[in-house]
């Protein structure tokens, strides 16, 4: 009787056996089968979907968040009082768990759409749970320890939103030959229509997503207003110790239009830049006064604060990677920085004719100056060369005794307020968070000759939003980055949009439809072929081996004969080819050796 062990003999397929190899280790071929995968295989490739789509969502999220990588590493900061840049292990991370899932991802669809039975390798298993169980742990993290950079998603949105929906059409277009494949395959109707409609559905909701994608850049280019103006917030942070001569400096060379700081008073008095509450971050304060690192700035003289060195730091921990890039001459300037006062700042800002903007932060309530830290900061202006109409005046204590005092200074508010109380308060400009510079509120301020200033913007898509949304200027860790950008990224008009809207979705019907049509015709062709009349195993030849080759029709040839010459050549004996369903070649291939041994 003929055993079917010998007739596993195949051509070798290396594409397919490193698909299956990889995936779930099964290197031998006669370990793979067409039968449908088990449950629990099922299970891990939902699993291994949801890691996929969760590690997709969370890469773009850190992706977009790199404009206020410096704010996460600050806020790190504040709680574990050591400087450490927490974003490169995060990044390192994700990168790998993404990159090692979308590799699973695409071996599982490949196994899908060759019909190979799916079996993920136990390692496989562990890694993709680990990986599944610690991105959740990060969005939950994420969540408690800087929720509202979540904002951030929604507005890349607006920016990203037409590309991204043509990657997700292109995506779901090309998954179609996967779908089709598995819809004519599949022999249980219900099945089949389920499969369908959820994916005719999930097609609908891309070819109808246009209609509620709203950003800021599709318009016309006429009504494309000036350019942002660049203040520089702490000076050029990246290029320099924030809140130092030299980083002011550096912001000037970029063409900014203003300097930002964060105000501090001394404890005799003197208005001087910092932004932290203490002085440790960046000064060298635990080694002139070991035991104080950990008081608050504002309860050092400032004889005390001028002796600190405030560049040492920046070489040390080079927050933005940038020291790597610094000259000679640079590094040498950078380690003699000492903190900077308010009043130097403003003899700055007035030798290049630029305007100062600054929050004033109230020492606490046992400080000797807590009644008089605005009057201190007002003495400080009016003691100085700079004009006071180029002064932006924040701090909502006092305005009214400010304005009083020098009714030349710009009143700025960094709170939302409706206009009509914005001009009863005498403020002209709004100074607002990325996240609440809509831009409907935009143009109603701008209508209302209410100037808004954007903080922080530091990355060129950003920017180029606020410009379309028609802001007046932008704060900025990165002038020298945004100095780059004459014009916004991408701009189009509603009907260019419409266009490609359109055109894609056409290409995509077109597409499916093909695709579709072009399984069905292929699987009449496999049935009009008469494979329905082979066993599971000559099923699995066929789906590798599509033309018998030479070795194994000689292989054939040596069984029969050994089956002839032990006695097997009846009609009765050879009837067991057709019970094996192996009688389309059983009177060709038998018949042959046959009468050749009749010749011989």
């Amino acid at each position: 009787m003929v055993k079917h062990q010998p007739l596993q003999v195949y051509e070798r397929q290396l594409c397919l056996s490193c698909l299956t190899g990889i995936y779930g280790c099964r290197w031998k071929r006669y370990q793979r089968s067409h039968d449908d995968s088990s449950k629990w295989e099922c299970s891990w490739f939902f699993l291994l979907c949801c890691s996929f789509l969760l590690l997709l969502v969370w890469s773009y999220f850190w992706l977009e968040a790199r404009n206020d990588y410096n704010e996460f590493n600050w806020l790190l900061y504040n709680r574990s009082a050591v400087w450490k840049d927490g974003t490169v292990p995060i990044l390192t991370t994700t990168l790998t768990g993404f990159t090692y899932t979308a590799f699973l991802m695409i071996l599982a669809l490949c196994h899908i759409a060759l019909g190979q039975q799916l079996n993920l390798y136990w390692i496989h298993k562990i890694v993709v749970l680990a990986i599944l169980l610690t991105t959740i742990t990060g969005v939950v993290s994420i969540d408690n320890f800087w929720q509202d950079e979540w904002d951030i998603v929604v507005i890349s949105l607006q920016f990203t939103g037409p590309f991204l929906h043509i990657g997700a059409l292109a995506a779901v277009t090309a998954l179609g030959w996967v779908i089709a494949g598995q819809v004519v395959r599949v022999e249980r109707s219900r099945l089949q229509v389920v499969m369908l409609v959820i994916y005719v559905s999930v097609l609908l909701v891309l070819y109808l997503v246009p209609l509620f994608i709203s950003s800021p850049c599709i318009m016309d280019l006429s009504k494309l207003g000036p350019r942002p103006a660049v203040i520089g917030r702490r000076g050029a942070p990246m290029l320099a110790p924030e809140h130092t001569i030299m980083s002011f400096s550096k912001a000037l060379q970029q063409k900014v239009t203003a300097l930002e700081a964060d105000v501090t008073i001394s404890l005799d008095g003197v208005p001087f830049l910092m932004r932290d509450r203490t002085l440790r971050r960046t000064t060298n304060v635990d080694k002139l006064f070991p035991g104080r690192q950990d008081h608050d700035a504002s309860f050092f003289n400032w004889t005390e604060i001028r002796s600190l060195n405030a560049g040492l730091w920046f070489l040390r921990d080079d927050p933005y990677w940038t020291v790597q890039y610094m000259s000679e001459k640079d590094r040498n300037r950078t380690a003699n920085q000492t903190v900077c006062s308010l009043a130097e700042l403003l003899r700055l800002a007035a030798r290049t004719n630029r305007s100062v903007i600054f929050s004033l932060r109230r020492p606490p309530p046992q400080h000797p100056r807590h009644q008089l830290w605005v009057s201190d900061a007002l003495k400080v202006i009016q003691r100085s060369s700079i004009l006071p109409e180029q002064v932006m005046w924040t701090p909502d204590w006092y305005r009214k005794k400010v304005r009083a005092a020098v009714p030349l200074l710009q009143q700025t508010s960094d709170e939302k307020l409706p206009v009509a109380e914005l001009k009863e308060r005498g403020i002209s400009t709004l100074t607002l968070h990325y996240s609440q510079a809509r831009a409907q509120d935009i143009r109603q301020f701008s209508g209302s000759n209410v100037s808004v200033n954007v903080y922080p913007v530091n990355e060129p898509w950003l920017y180029s939003l606020m410009w379309c949304s028609g802001v007046q200027s932008v704060s900025s860790d990165a002038p020298h980055i945004l100095k780059k950008v004459p014009n916004p990224i991408w701009i189009m008009s509603a009907d260019e949009y419409g266009l490609i809207w359109i055109t894609s979705d056409l290409i995509s019907v077109a597409i499916v439809i093909g695709i579709f049509i072009f399984q069905n015709y292929h699987l009449i062709r496999w049935k009009m072929s008469g494979m329905r009349s082979y066993n599971p195993e000559q099923i699995m030849l066929s789906a590798v081996v599509r033309r018998p080759s030479r070795d194994v029709n000689l292989m054939k040839e040596k069984l029969i004969f050994s089956e002839i010459n032990n006695g097997v050549g009846s009609t009765d004996e050879l009837s067991v080819y057709t019970g094996n369903g192996l009688d389309t070649y059983a009177r060709d291939d038998i018949m042959m050796p046959a009468r050749h041994a009749s010749k011989l």
